[in-house]
């Protein structure tokens, strides 16, 4: 013999099964988030250091190799992903006129006036939301 259920028991269960979903969503998205976050930071560390030490491509194989021997059941940090979070960064920073500005500067100027406009150039919000 079936047991009876409560007469709202079936709403309740949607609810559930909504708040669930709901919930999941939300994880995910917090976690997409927290990763552009973290591509997005490699990427402008590596600028910085391209800018600031002369850093070349054999110092960012040698990150991906080191990554790699670091975290060994994670994956997305290969050379390849590697320079894509340098080119993430870098559209952005296009995008929003940074990179653009400190082309067309002429010879004489400072070249800390582009670096400290990059430097400060925050998260843009909408990275984060990237799917």
């Amino acid at each position: 013999m079936k047991p009876v259920l409560p007469a709202n028991y079936t709403a309740f269960l949607e609810e559930i099964k909504h708040r669930i979903q709901t919930a999941r969503i939300q994880a995910a998205q917090a976690a997409n988030s927290e990763l552009m976050s973290l591509y997005w930071d490699i990427g402008r560390r590596i600028v910085e250091n391209q800018q600031h030490e002369g850093w070349g491509a054999k110092i960012i194989d040698r990150l991906a190799a080191d990554l790699k021997k670091s975290f060994p059941g994670i994956s997305g940090f290969s050379r390849a992903n590697i320079y894509r979070m340098r080119a993430f960064y870098l559209a952005w920073l296009d995008h929003s006129g940074i990179v653009a500005r400190s082309v067309r500067q002429s010879g004489s100027e400072n070249v800390a006036q582009p670096v400290r406009q990059i430097a400060s150039c925050p998260l843009p919000l909408a990275v984060t939301r990237l799917p």
